[in-house]
């Protein structure tokens, strides 16, 4: 009885969970029903008013009796590109919804596929060309026609020259139509980024999009290879790729030929759905649109030159006198291109067309305010937005969110990752005007409070550090002019008023640094440097002062640093000299100092380590801070305006290193690391090919 019990429980359990897994499927059958139903409803209520926009933009442009003026007409140009492009995407939605649905209506004609798909590929010829690419277009003539859709087969054709557009930079487009057998294929290949093997098993999914795939945008819905492989489907076909990432792509498009496998009612069958066919006219638009435009591809050219050619970065603001320089980056041309003109009235605006470009950009001159577009290729906003937070350069300078993600979440995240403001689109011209003037009257406010700040801070350290020195060279100067002495006194007395002098200069040059340095004005010039030597020298030059306190010096340089580096050598001889005299000064006598030189795979590593007094693990975090200094026994007082340590970093930040210290607490000494990165500048050897 147990057993029976167990096997009709058992039993029990199976069927009510095959009822549960009925309902589920029908629940979600239901759901995707419904869906099907909403896309369907959506597109076609979208293409009405589409239809109203697009009809009376091309009537205006055509008009010639009453001919737009030049503005207007550039207006109007933008609205029908873009609304040519969402009826693009409505059509898309809505062949879904049909071919989900099964009430696509296709209609197999016979068909000359040679010429059509040649028409197809030739219209792309222009973008393809302008972009400095090659297209090849080989359709020899096929011995019978082929029964296609050809509304089905015009967007097979297009969407797969307009993915091969859209992810290649350089060399070869080729669109070949031969018979195979019994079937007739279609290859798009080029030689572009290609595609990482993990994700070609997830290409044809319907808004799936590789991840990190650098192409001419980041726009797009990731539904174009999806209705690819269903139009081929629903000509009995197969669609396949093949990719090797960093060499390019070939998808392969297989039909059968003949009509036996077709529907035999769809051959040539009347059309009785509204057509989804836009024409090639919105897919070259769109291309067109990827590519910059004459004065930013000259830009994005130089910039490449520039990240190819080693060189020092100089930060540079705009004349205080002239109007805010904004740095609007976008990779959307028609946004680059109306943003630019709303903004121009106002401001002088450059534009980038990522933020790769925007970076090199603001290297050469930082602007007053980014705004910057969310999603684009290579360096997205949020990418820019940290590297630009990361650099204490341009860290403070405004930042501007544009993105079309709504919502709460998405501002918040947007305003946690550092931006100043979250722009969601689409938003007003005025708007956008008035966030932006917000920005710029704030960031101009934080300014002049640390001016202010920096003037007060300024006068009291130089007064107050001016007046020791120069006590000693008037007094000695009156005295000298007062009094008959001897030589040794006299000697005596000008070795102080030089020492004295000595101080002073160096003083008014750290101070005319730190001036530079807030105003964005401190310049790199940047040659090729023996690093090696210059360290040797410097280390040399301090031997008398180290001997004078008994102080060992030990200077340890590996033959493995490169002997031509690109850096500016009196900058980096100024950083070595003032952590040397430091270190020198705060430890005691008797003690040691090291100088080490050393090269890493990424990086050459300058290390200052000494047995001084050391520096308090409070006081760590603020030892590059300018006007600080770390309290230490009396008998160490150092004098000075604390402004040495912070102006090492500034110069070893504009080469593109860090700079770090170091110390287990007072009495424990101090270890200062300098790093700086190897480029291929790094490298030049006497060799001239390799120079050049």
């Amino acid at each position: 009885m147990e057993l029976v019990a167990q096997q009709v429980e058992s039993s029990i359990a199976t069927a009510r969970s095959y009822e549960a897994e009925r309902k589920r499927a029908e629940a979600l059958a239901e759901l995707d029903r419904a869906k099907t139903t909403f896309f369907s409803n959506v597109s076609h209520e979208f293409r009405t008013p589409l239809t109203l926009m697009l009809g009376p933009a091309e009537d205006a442009l055509s008009d010639r009796d009453e001919p737009l003026l030049p503005n207007q007409q550039q207006r109007i140009e933008v609205i029908q590109r873009n609304g040519l492009r969402l009826l693009k995407l409505v059509n898309t939605l809505l062949d879904f919804s049909r071919i989900e649905s099964d009430r696509i209506s296709a209609v197999y004609e016979p068909t000359d596929l040679a010429t059509l798909t040649a028409e197809l590929a030739s219209v792309f010829r222009s973008a393809i060309e302008r972009a400095k690419l090659r297209l090849v277009v080989d359709c020899p003539p096929l011995h019978e026609p082929i029964y296609v859709d050809r509304e089905m087969w015009e967007k097979i054709v297009l969407n797969l020259i307009s993915n091969a557009f859209k992810f290649t930079f350089t060399g070869t487009i080729t669109v070949r139509l031969h018979l195979v057998g019994n079937h007739v294929e279609l290859a798009v290949q080029d030689t572009g980024i290609g595609i990482p093997a993990v994700e070609m098993g997830h290409l044809f999914e319907r808004f799936y999009r590789v991840k990190g795939a650098q192409g001419r945008t980041f726009e797009g819905s990731g539904i174009g290879l999806s209705l690819v492989q269903e139009l081929v489907k629903l000509h009995s076909g197969t669609v396949e790729v093949s990719s090797v990432e960093g060499e390019g792509s070939c998808f392969h498009v297989l039909i059968p030929t003949g009509c036996a496998h077709l529907p035999a009612e769809r051959i040539g069958a009347t059309r009785t759905l509204a057509s989804t066919a836009t024409g090639a006219s919105p897919y070259v638009e769109e291309a067109l649109r990827w590519l910059p435009q004459e004065n930013e591809s000259t830009q994005a050219i130089t910039r490449q030159e520039e990240r190819e050619t080693p060189f020092a970065p100089t930060y540079a603001h705009t004349s205080s006198s002239a109007s805010s320089r904004i740095l609007l980056v976008d990779d959307n041309a028609d946004m680059r291109g109306y943003l630019k003109r709303l903004l121009t009235q106002r401001w002088q605006v450059e534009t980038a067309a990522n933020g790769a470009i925007a970076l090199d950009m603001i290297q050469q001159q930082l602007p007053d305010l980014v705004l910057t577009d969310v999603m684009m290729p290579e360096v997205d906003g949020f990418q820019l937005l940290k590297t630009l937070r990361a650099d204490p350069i341009t860290q403070s300078i405004p930042i501007i969110l544009l993105s079309a993600r709504a919502g709460e979440e998405a501002t918040v995240e947007g305003l946690e990752a550092g931006a100043d403001d979250y722009l969601i689109k689409p938003f007003s011209a005025r708007e956008l005007v008035a966030r932006v003037e917000t920005q710029l009257q704030m960031s101009q406010l934080r300014q002049e409070l640390s001016a202010n700040r920096f003037k007060n801070e300024f006068l009291m350290t130089v007064t107050h550090e001016l007046q020791s020195p120069l006590a000693s060279i008037l007094g000695w100067a009156r005295f000298l002019q007062t009094k008959s002495l001897d030589p040794d006194t006299t000697a005596r007395a000008l070795a102080t008023i030089e020492r004295n002098a000595t101080i002073e200069a160096k003083l008014i040059k750290n101070l005319l640094d730190v001036a530079s340095i807030l105003s964005g004005k401190l310049r790199l010039k940047s040659q090729i440097v023996d690093l090696a030597s210059l360290v040797r020298n410097v280390t040399t030059a301090f031997q008398e002062a180290a001997e004078a306190k008994n102080i060992q010096l030990v200077e340890t340089i590996s033959n493995q640093v490169p002997s031509n580096v690109f850096a500016d050598g009196d900058r980096l001889k100024q950083v070595i000299t003032n952590l040397l005299e430091n270190a020198i000064k705060f430890t005691p006598e008797g003690g040691q100092v090291t100088v080490q030189l050393d090269c890493f795979d990424s990086d050459i590593q300058l290390t200052i380590s000494d047995t001084g007094s050391g520096i308090r693990p409070d006081f760590l975090p603020f030892a590059f801070d300018r006007f600080t200094q770390a309290e230490v026994p009396s008998r160490h007082t150092p004098g000075g305006v604390g402004i040495g340590l912070a102006i090492a970093r500034h110069i070893i930040e504009l080469h593109h290193g860090t700079i770090e210290v170091a110390s287990e607490g007072e009495g424990q000494g101090a270890t200062l690391i300098v790093r700086l990165p190897l480029t291929r500048a790094a490298q030049i050897k006497s060799d001239p090919q390799a120079r050049e």
